[in-house]
């Protein structure tokens, strides 16, 4: 199991510096840290009271893996990010700067790691 998910991290970093040149401001790759399948994710600017679309669609991010998160135009700094669970349980990370940040771990503590 550790194996796999340095593996995956491995290719996440390859991949990461790779396409940095095509990258939006705000792109950012989210690792599920969390010990659990994650079913559904959305990530909302903080300056906002509503959650946007889940970002998954039928995709399940399973505990290990991770998924690149593309924006549009724009350049918002600050944005949440939401986790919702196969028993409808969630984790909500708040206030995370995306303008810095390439790489966002979500922990199972409730914790998020920022790279």
């Amino acid at each position: 199991m550790r194996v796999k998910f340095r593996a995956v991290l491995a290719a996440i970093f390859v991949l990461a510096f790779a396409a940095s040149s095509f990258a939006g401001a705000q792109d950012f790759i989210l690792v599920n840290n969390t010990g659990y399948d994650i079913y559904f994710v959305n990530v909302s600017p903080t300056s906002t009271n509503d959650w946007e679309e889940d970002i998954l669609g039928s995709d399940v991010l399973e505990n290990g893996d991770a998924v690149t998160v593309r924006f549009g135009a724009g350049r918002t700094r600050y944005w949440d990010i939401k986790a919702i669970f196969e028993d409808e349980s969630s984790i909500s990370w708040y206030k995370i700067d995306l303008l810095s940040t390439a790489i966002v771990t979500l922990n199972g503590d409730g914790s998020a790691t920022l790279e």
